[in-house]
């Protein structure tokens, strides 16, 4: 093996975090230690669960109001509309929007302070980490890995720490405060309209197991393609590549990760993407089958309560419980994919440093040190001849 080949042969040395991704399982554990990270800031999580709490209420009561309007105000028995009603309910509605809209910017801005501080706590977290292993550590791990560690993974989580917390909450919300007013309209069209959801909700699962494989080897190909600019465009890795000419090597070893890279993201982005193409037009369909049922029940007679306001209002309410179930189930997928990233950042915090501080360290005074250091009982030999050892004085070198 020549210089240059043992050269390279050492730079792709993995550690052996990189070989347990692969066998790493989503655990209740994982999941438990990614929420620990928002412990320090649980008063500002009250806040925003409050705002989610206001804004998820305040948002079904439009929908509601949209029957009073069409078979009150719009179309009463009388047969003239009631043009003060309708005022009142207008500015009600009105007011609603304008309140929702503005609670939802300070639920943003809170929330993405949160999460920004998150993420900093755990770049923090991972340097101070890595300043306490060994050298061998080092010495065995490409330094572009690293660096993919501090930027690819910890930045490809923003979206989870700032968003998914939040988007659940709140689409959890809506989904229930909107199913209470699907039920107060028509109990009847209600089971039509969620009926098949639990189906979509086990096919999530599916296609979010899916999506955090491939999210994974992402990862790992961002990473290398990371190590190989760092070890190749570094001023000795070029120095090295011209000194045995293997820039056609190089720039081949760099094609072959790039296009691996480019094929993985083009997969990420087609798995699931069939289940949410149906999904979205099993949605798009549902009002359909409600104007039908809601045919059958009117021509049906008795006190069914479906008129022509309750029909409009439902569907304006099913397209906002649709809403929420289609968010639900994408950030399942998504969430499911960010734990890969969780993992390949939990690999390098677990490593235990191989040298560790003493738990009782022996605390010296400063000023006992006098700044000296002394050989006692020192032999030296030099040209087959010993010196002789010093008198037990001890020899100073100041």
């Amino acid at each position: 093996m020549s210089g240059f080949e043992a050269l390279v042969a050492d730079m792709r040395m993995r550690v052996t975090i990189d070989q347990r991704d692969n066998d790493t399982k989503i655990s209740k554990g994982l999941i438990k230690r990614t929420a620990g990270s928002f412990k320090p800031y649980w008063k500002q999580g009250i806040v925003v669960v409050l705002l989610i709490l206001v804004t998820g209420g305040l948002g079904a009561v439009n929908p509601v109001l949209i029957r009073v309007v069409f078979d009150s105000a719009l179309f009463p028995e009388s047969g003239q509309p009631d043009l003060n009603l309708l005022w009142t309910i207008g500015g009600i509605m009105a007011g609603i929007t304008i309140v929702t809209g503005a609670l939802g910017i300070l639920q943003t801005y809170l929330m993405n302070l949160v999460g920004q501080k998150v993420m900093r706590d755990l770049r923090d977290r991972l340097y101070r980490h890595l300043q306490s292993l060994s050298i061998g550590f080092f010495t065995g791990t490409r330094t572009g890995e690293i660096q993919s560690r501090i930027s690819n993974d910890v930045g490809g989580i923003q979206n989870v720490v700032t968003n998914t917390v939040s988007n659940v909450l709140s689409n959890t919300v809506i989904f229930i405060s909107t199913l209470i007013a699907m039920l107060v309209l028509s109990w009847q069209l209600t089971l039509v309209a969620v009926g098949t959801a639990p189906v979509f909700f086990f096919l999530s699962k599916f296609v979010g197991e899916r999506r955090r494989l491939v999210t994974a080897e992402q990862q790992k190909s961002a990473a290398e393609i990371t190590a190989i600019t760092q070890e190749s465009l570094s001023i000795s890795g070029v120095m090295l590549t011209k000194l045995f000419g293997r820039q056609n090597q190089e720039i081949k070893r760099f094609q072959g990760e790039n296009q691996r890279l480019s094929d993985l993201a083009v997969k990420l982005q087609m798995i699931g993407q069939a289940f949410f193409a149906s999904m979205q037009i099993f949605f798009s369909l549902s009002p359909v089958v409600v104007y039908v049922i809601a045919g059958y029940l009117v021509t049906g007679g008795g006190t069914t309560g479906v008129t022509a306001g309750t029909i409009v209002a439902f569907t304006t309410l099913q397209a906002r419980l649709f809403f929420p179930i289609g968010s639900l189930l994408q950030v399942s997928v998504e969430l499911q994919s960010s734990l890969a990233l969780f993992e390949r950042i939990y690999g390098y915090l677990d490593l235990k440093p191989e040298i560790e501080d003493s738990p009782d360290p022996i605390e010296i005074d400063p000023r006992t040190i006098s700044g000296r250091v002394a050989f006692e009982n020192v032999n030296l030999s030099y040209d087959s001849r010993e010196e002789k050892p010093d008198d037990g004085s001890g020899r100073r070198l100041a």
